[in-house]
């Protein structure tokens, strides 16, 4: 039997492997039939078959093999026969605690964050368990529309309750970083010094490494800091404040990274924070605040939640995290869309105007070849969102008395949080001798063509019914364009008589540095 480690202080860090809460929904997808079966290594590898045929779990086997890396770009799955010979040829060198080492330690490092998280419950010879909020998840992603609003009081639900000294981690801060960030926000707002600031970025770091749930220490903390330093410190200052929060031997200062404790820890924080819908950012990304359109939620929460009992079984904490509070995801606060209006467009003009076209231009291309942005706003916001958020401004710096209406969702201060919602354009243009929708995905493979190109074409029908004295014209951005996909364009200009333009995010680019207004953008 495998004795436990004693739990130690250390960096709170979230698993960066599911960083996208659908990538959550498609892997509890994969473990889904397999509910109320007994784990065995045999379900494990049935498991583990199902996420390298979906393309879930891509191991580097597949990229080496130009065969199989070029099914990655095809709608089809990988055949048995394929994903057998990934396996194969894909051995895991991996180790987890009470898993053999190979591929039932690698399906653990697959769950271990969606089991903390209380959406779902497993361990070997044991019966597999999705709970409630798992469910919800699950149901969440499979509706169409996907269920943005549910998604967000699922994740609410979780990170509200969730502790950093839970009984999956070996970690002794004993804290809940969600109520801990709302609290100490709260405390600087109530305080006239701080001009209703929030907490400053890196100030993060210190909720990341601090030891208790007291928040008016760290509060004090903060206030000492900003009175020596203002907010003009390194991250060596906060590193070596944090390493002393932790006690760190040397040891441990060797396995703390400063790269970790103020850059990579703090991104996934904001990550998963913003995922609830309770947190704004602000000043540039420089200042993380409450997320006033959820006021009611946050203030529920600090009703609720700041104290709290500690589980010692894996077992209680997780029926804990995985039961519904009815009442959180009950709360609705009604915002005035013209107040989501005028937040969403002030925020798009104000990013177009600060930015050089280049540093867009830069970020699309970044999006375009999967790479990681180091725009400390930008690298929080999830890809298919940000693709959105970048192809609005572009069309705005590009076609200045274009009137560009975006419809991704939103916080108070005008980031985009989720994806537009289905039924709508992603981004409605407006112009004096033409209005055109604009729609972007990431999806790359023949199902670009079956999921985007039919709502497209309704889209642009419904807006020529509307408006027919005016001309209308679609156009599709992507990574790369399917030949698919091309095919059901031209399709749908000999069919309807309705132009949709099928662009690459480079060929996007290009064609609207060198044309003065969208319309030109049609061929002719």
């Amino acid at each position: 039997m495998t004795r436990e480690r004693n739990s130690e202080y250390k960096p709170l860090s979230f698993s960066t492997t599911m960083r996208n809460p659908a990538r959550i929904a498609d892997f509890l997808k994969c473990i889904l039939p397999y509910e109320g079966q007994t784990l065995t290594n045999e379900i494990i590898m049935n498991v583990a078959a199902t996420l390298i045929k979906k393309k879930l779990y891509k191991p580097m086997y597949i990229g080496r093999t130009p065969r199989l890396k070029f099914i990655l770009n095809e709608e089809r799955d990988f055949t048995d026969l394929e994903v057998s010979e990934i396996i194969q040829n894909s051995p895991q060198n991996h180790k987890e605690a009470g898993f053999d080492k190979g591929w039932p330690s690698r399906f653990d490092t697959w769950y271990k964050l969606p089991m903390e998280f209380g959406f779902l419950y497993y361990k070997m010879n044991a019966p597999i368990e999705i709970s409630t909020t798992g469910h919800m998840l699950i149901d969440a992603h499979n509706e169409n529309p996907i269920n943005d609003e549910k998604i967000k009081n699922v994740f609410l639900n979780s990170l509200m309750k969730y502790q950093t000294n839970n009984p999956f981690r070996k970690n002794a801060n004993d804290n809940s970083p969600l109520v801990l960030l709302l609290q100490v926000i709260k405390l600087l707002k109530d305080d006239p010094d701080e001009n209703d600031a929030g907490v400053f970025r890196s100030e993060l770091s210190l909720i990341i490494c601090w030891p208790d749930r007291n928040a008016q220490a760290l509060y004090e903390k903060i206030k000492e800091l900003r009175r020596q330093y203002s907010f003009t410190y390194g991250d060596e200052i906060i590193y070596d404040i944090c390493l002393e929060l932790l006690g760190a031997t040397e040891d441990q200062k060797n396995r703390f990274k400063i790269n970790q404790i103020t850059g990579e820890a703090v991104d996934e924080f904001i990550r998963k924070m913003r995922i609830t819908g309770v947190v704004s950012l602000r000043g540039n990304g420089r200042f993380i605040d409450f997320n006033s359109f959820e006021m009611e939620k946050i203030e529920y929460i600090l009703d609720n939640y700041v104290n709290y009992s500690n589980y010692q079984s894996k077992r209680e904490f997780f029926d804990y995290m995985g039961s519904i509070d009815t009442e959180i995801v009950s709360l609705t606060q009604i915002v005035d869309d013209s107040i989501v209006f005028d937040a969403r467009i002030n925020t798009l003009n104000q990013w177009a105007t600060e930015y050089a076209k280049e540093d867009i231009a830069n970020e699309l291309n970044i999006l375009s070849r999967n790479g990681e942005s180091r725009n400390a706003i930008l690298r929080v916001i999830d890809k298919p969102t940000r693709l959105e958020f970048l192809t609005s401004i572009a069309l705005k710096q590009n076609f200045v008395d274009l009137d560009v209406r975006p419809n991704y969702h939103v916080d108070d201060e005008g980031l985009p949080t989720f994806t537009a919602s289905g039924g709508v354009a992603d981004i409605e243009c407006y112009d004096t001798d033409c209005n055109s929708l604009v729609e972007v995905t990431l999806m790359c493979a023949r199902n670009q063509a079956t999921n985007e190109m039919p709502a497209i074409t309704r889209h642009l029908q419904e807006a020529i019914e509307k408006d027919p004295n005016i001309t209308h014209f679609s156009m599709l951005v992507a990574p790369s364009i399917h030949t698919d996909t091309k095919y059901m364009a031209g399709y749908s200009k000999y069919q309807y008589g309705i132009d949709i333009l099928t662009l690459t995010i480079t060929e996007f680019i290009e064609q609207i540095s060198v044309n003065r207004r969208i319309m030109e953008m049609l061929p002719v």
